[in-house]
């Protein structure tokens, strides 16, 4: 039996959730989540019992909203957003290299080197491959957890639309600092047919690219479901879950990322300079496909940010409590 098989048959097992919630650490109390808007400053501020987890960055000169920061439980940032060399990689984001009926090809993935050359600093708007947060539907909390639901649309050429999307995203408190974010986004070819032309390398779906600190190249290991370690034991293969941790500055912590069992394996990038995320199936990573007018494509993913490495941070336990909890 494969490891996806085995944890589809774990979904109706209720009778495990109660262990597998106390070893996920589930007695100690959560903390809270709040939120802090700015429009002016395009930033949407996640608190995690008081303390700035995550940043959500939308505003109009962005070449696409993504995360940056992302804290960890003892308040190091974990992400870069503007690497070298690769400066088109944005923290933690989402994006592809699409084609709308007969057009060019738009890769919001290169967005950023699609703006405006800024001497030797970079690149600003106007982009002309971009990703719009256009707005949000729904930014509530309640106690340890709050929700955001997202609209945007990926354009090219000053605003003419290609994709629409949706995001819906879930912030868990698990106390101590550690939170666990379960995010649905959803593409829909609305404006007509969208031919996908990525190789299986430069999409994100998504990507998280680490600090340098926390890379492999510093020590980080990255693990996958199956005790796998290492970019060459696990990129280009097929795992549930990947972990990657670090000790930085005498403190044990990391993220793992959680691809939802949806019935088909999912090969991960991985990387020792930081950045790692999965594919999406075989059948559409790699090699060009079309979305249809009407259709949509979804993935799922969680993002866990822990204390400890993979085992004492218990990201076993913690895919298992994510798989469980399907009404979340």
């Amino acid at each position: 039996m494969d490891r996806l098989t085995a944890w589809r048959r774990f979904l109706p097992a209720g009778v495990l959730l109660p262990i597998l919630l106390a070893a996920a650490g589930c007695a100690r109390k959560p903390g809270s989540v709040e939120m802090k808007r700015d429009d002016r400053a395009g930033v949407l501020r996640i608190l995690v019992s008081g303390r700035e987890a995550l940043a959500f960055r939308y505003g109009p000169d962005v070449d696409l909203p993504h995360f940056w920061p992302m804290n960890s439980p003892s308040g190091r940032n974990m992400l870069v957003e503007h690497p070298r060399p690769y400066p088109h990689h944005r923290a933690f984001w989402f994006a592809d290299t699409v084609r709308l009926g007969t057009g060019r090809e738009a890769s919001t993935y290169m967005a950023y080197i699609s703006g405006r050359k800024l001497g030797e600093d970079g690149f600003g708007p106007p982009f002309r491959d971009h990703v719009r947060h256009t707005a949000f539907a729904r930014l509530e909390t309640l106690g340890s957890r709050a929700r955001i639901d997202e609209s945007l649309v990926w354009e090219m050429d000053g605003r003419v639309p290609v994709l629409d999307e949706t995001r819906r995203m879930v912030i868990h408190a698990l106390g101590q600092g550690e939170y666990l974010m379960d995010l649905v986004f959803t593409l829909t070819a609305s404006h007509g047919d969208v031919l996908f032309v990525s190789d299986d390398v430069h999409y994100a779906w998504p990507y998280l690219r680490l600090e340098a600190a926390f890379s492999g190249e510093n020590g980080g290991t990255i693990t996958a479901d199956d005790g796998r370690t290492g970019e060459k034991a696990t990129t280009m293969q097929p795992a549930l879950w990947i972990d990657y941790s670090n000790t930085v500055d005498g403190a044990t912590e990391g993220v793992a990322m959680f691809q939802w069992p949806d019935g088909r394996a999912h090969r991960w990038l991985t990387r020792e300079y930081g950045t790692f995320g999965p594919r999406r199936p075989d059948e559409l990573s790699g090699r060009p496909f079309t979305l249809k007018k009407g259709e949509s494509i979804s993935q799922r993913v969680g993002v866990l940010v822990h204390r400890g490495n993979v085992e004492t941070g218990r990201v076993a336990g913690r895919y298992a409590r994510f798989v469980a909890n399907t009404g979340r």
